[in-house]
């Protein structure tokens, strides 16, 4: 089975770019983050005349997050329990459309757009910090319940885990910039704790390797990216993973998104 996940910032507007990936790469189950669209205007058929099944979860034009798979469906889930939602002065909201799950092949996937933060001290960054400690704190629940669990965590993570997981880390701690503070990076270490690997990295080492390229200023052309994409799998998930790639190619040419296709191949179960 080949599992990806892809931030594709738009799906209307990449539909094309989108279809014909799918085709060219022959993917099992693509979990999508930033479709930017509703239900009722998520484009349902590109998906079902190529042979896959979706569900989607959007509520606005901003985020938005699916799962198409052609080898199963099944336990969708929008949301996690307890997900934290964001409101300006402390007001309470709904809860944004950032995750989203489904059994494909007998793997539970969650499809994860993590908050940005923005800032450092925006309000944005606790926000962040609260919605990826409820989340781990259900992904090592479930590792609790099922120590056998296939469960990939996967995603637009917006954390750069590793100094060489950005362009220029000196740049970025002088600056202040968000992804590479140590709350953040502490965050994401806390899911390796509960059992969670990151399953792309022994197959795409670094540095110089990113998902993630800014539109502006020439990043991609200069190679000025952040590797922020990830696929984090439970034991049982990790140990039938053969091999990963970052489809670097997806991110050049004319209406790219600024994050590139990661895949991992999973060998079937024994």
């Amino acid at each position: 089975m080949k599992l990806a996940t892809w931030n594709v910032n738009s799906l209307r507007a990449r539909a094309d770019r989108v279809e014909n990936w799918l085709l060219r790469s022959g993917v099992d189950v693509l979990a999508i983050q930033e479709t930017k669209c509703k239900d009722e205007n998520f484009p349902w058929e590109l998906f079902e005349r190529n042979g896959y099944e979706v569900a989607h979860f959007g509520v606005s034009q901003w985020n938005g997050v699916a799962i198409a798979s052609r080898v199963g469906l099944a336990d969708v889930e929008r949301t996690f329990p307890d997900q934290p939602s964001f409101g300006k002065n402390g007001e309470n909201a709904a809860q944004e459309a950032r995750a989203i799950a489904a059994t494909c092949g007998g793997v539970r996937v969650w499809s994860l757009y993590i908050p940005n933060g923005r800032a450092l001290d925006d309000e944005h960054m606790p926000y962040k910090l609260e919605w990826l400690k409820v989340l781990n704190g259900h992904a090592a629940e479930w590792l609790a319940q099922d120590p056998g669990a296939q469960i990939a965590l996967v995603g637009d993570w917006n954390i750069a885990p590793k100094d060489e997981d950005v362009w220029d880390i000196d740049l970025f701690r002088t600056q202040g910039f968000t992804h590479v503070s140590e709350p953040e990076r502490e965050a994401f270490r806390a899911f390796e704790t509960s059992g969670y690997t990151d399953v792309v990295r022994p197959f795409t080492p670094g540095p110089g390797v990113y998902t993630y390229w800014d539109y502006t200023q020439l990043r991609f052309p200069r190679k000025e990216g952040m590797r922020i994409d990830f696929v984090l799998g439970s034991p049982a998930f990790a140990s039938r993973v053969t091999g990963a790639m970052i489809d670097r190619e997806e991110r050049k040419g004319k209406g790219a998104s600024d994050h590139a296709p990661v895949v991992v191949d999973v060998a079937d179960p024994s």
